[in-house]
């Protein structure tokens, strides 16, 4: 039988039963539809957990820190032993060796130490406050944090600017803990108005270091280093230019939990004195230059963090990274997938039943039809051919159909959350995604289910016996 008149006689076939036919055809798109929608709703919702996550500078940075430091398990098992000798120095060297890797875009130290802050607000007399200063580098404009700020961002790597939290620019203005301002995580335009451009002064203070070459190997010198340092009473004038609600990086990194940032570089001029200092002159380091307790690697692509990683680890340092951690995010999310796809699947298998029973009622209204066929010539396997043409179409149709019917489920969903997102002052989220993957993976997943669905009523009708269906009425 040639494929035209195979494709016309199906066509014949599904349109004198054309209720019968539609509603089958109408249950494999609700299948589908099913199976779109709980697929989608998992890969937006993994979206929207890959956005945020990228977007908050985490997964493409690597914490880097001196095994004498943070000696993982893994060093305590395979080097019980180990000496300060045999463990790298985190130092300048270290530092410039690290901005040379592959894939590495910027190198930098985490900086976070309390200090006294002076502000006059609104005319009155300069009053100190106390609050952690942390430092920020150019990058953290990128962090979702700023997605809802107030201000500018640094206009320059060693400018004399600060960016406040919301909760210390209260402090600042004085403000009542009882307002209403006070319950939300920003400020209002009007007070923010108040504070940017308004001058801080930063009192900090000072780390000088010298190298003492007389009582080098004496008792006051142990480690034969000559490291000495002084502490020098310092202040800076800092102009406010920006209010931020949330803490950068989500607020993981211990940096986050500052309450006044500036930028790193400047951080780095002004040469804070920083609680690990007195820890680094105990041991009296062997490398003159500056050590530091941890440093953060921060990658071109969060693809690049595990080569650079591992190369770190190679080189006598141990690290961190929020990849570490988020193996078992990935691991929920296939897990999540796989049961969304497998219940989605479920309607669609119901759908198969429809198929198998409207096919196999065609046999029986139709069997004096596929004996005067088989009487004509026709083979067992043109009649198969048939019915696999009919299941195969009803597969298409109604692939097409829910597929079309998944995507406006998810949009009236998506756009009825965000209704109620906007209701309770939460930003708006597109939950739900539908990928060229998952359109065409329904659409064949939908034919291959009404193919098989249709195996035992085409061969149940190629095994018609022609004379006796010629007699059947």
């Amino acid at each position: 039988m040639k494929t035209y008149d195979l494709v016309e006689l199906a066509g014949r076939n599904l349109r004198e039963a054309v209720l019968r036919n539609s509603l089958t055809t109408l249950g494999i798109a609700v299948g589908v539809a099913s199976l779109v929608a709980m697929l989608s709703l998992g890969v937006g919702l993994q979206q929207v957990f890959g956005k945020k996550l990228g977007r908050s500078g985490l997964f493409d940075t690597v914490i880097v820190a001196s095994k004498q430091d943070f000696r993982n398990d893994e060093d305590r098992r395979t080097r019980p032993n180990m000496q300060s000798g045999d463990i790298k120095t985190l130092d300048d060297n270290a530092r410039h060796a690290f901005e040379k890797l592959p894939g590495v875009a910027e190198v930098y130290p985490e900086i976070r130490l309390p200090a006294e802050l002076r502000f006059a607000a609104d005319g009155k007399t300069e009053r100190p406050h106390f609050a952690t200063i942390a430092a920020l580098p150019a990058s953290a404009n990128a962090s979702e944090a700023f997605e809802d700020y107030q201000g500018t961002f640094f206009s320059g790597p060693k400018v004399d600017e600060a960016i406040v939290m919301a909760e210390f620019a209260r402090e600042l203005l004085e403000m009542p803990e009882n307002t209403k301002q006070a319950e939300n995580k920003n400020l209002s335009p009007e007070d923010a108005k108040r504070l940017i451009g308004k001058e801080l002064t930063l009192r900090y203070a000072e780390r000088t270091a010298s190298a003492d070459s007389k009582n080098t190997g004496s008792n006051e010198d142990p480690g034969g280093a000559g490291f000495r340092f002084s502490v020098v009473r310092r202040e800076k004038k800092l102009k406010i230019i920006g209010v931020v609600g949330a803490e950068p990086y989500g607020g993981v990194r211990a940096v986050s939990r500052g309450r006044v940032f500036i930028p790193t570089e400047l951080a780095e001029g002004l040469n804070l004195i920083q609680p690990s200092d007195l820890r680094t002159m105990m041991r009296a380091p062997a490398s003159a230059g500056k050590t530091y307790i941890t440093l953060v690697v921060r990658a071109n692509k969060p693809t690049q963090v595990k080569a650079i990683q591992d190369t770190i680890k190679g080189m006598g340092f141990s690290t961190y990274s929020m990849q570490d951690a988020s193996k078992t995010l990935t691991r929920v999310f296939t897990f999540l997938d796989m049961f969304l796809g497998i219940f989605g699947s479920l309607a669609l298998a119901v759908a198969s039943l429809g198929i198998m029973n409207t096919l196999v009622m065609a046999i029986l209204e139709r069997r004096r039809e596929i004996g005067i066929m088989k009487a004509l010539g026709a083979s067992d396997i043109d009649v198969k051919k048939l019915f696999f043409v009919e299941a195969g179409a009803m597969g298409v149709l109604g692939g097409v159909l829910g597929t079309a019917l998944g995507w406006i489920i998810g949009r009236v969903i998506n756009f009825g959350t965000n209704v109620y997102l906007q209701r309770q002052d939460i930003p708006t989220e597109n939950f739900w995604y539908v990928p060229w993957w998952l359109v065409v993976g329904a659409m064949t997943f939908s034919v291959l289910v009404s193919l098989g669905s249709g195996l035992y009523p085409a061969s149940r009708a190629a095994k018609l016996d022609p004379v006796q269906a010629l007699r059947h009425d």
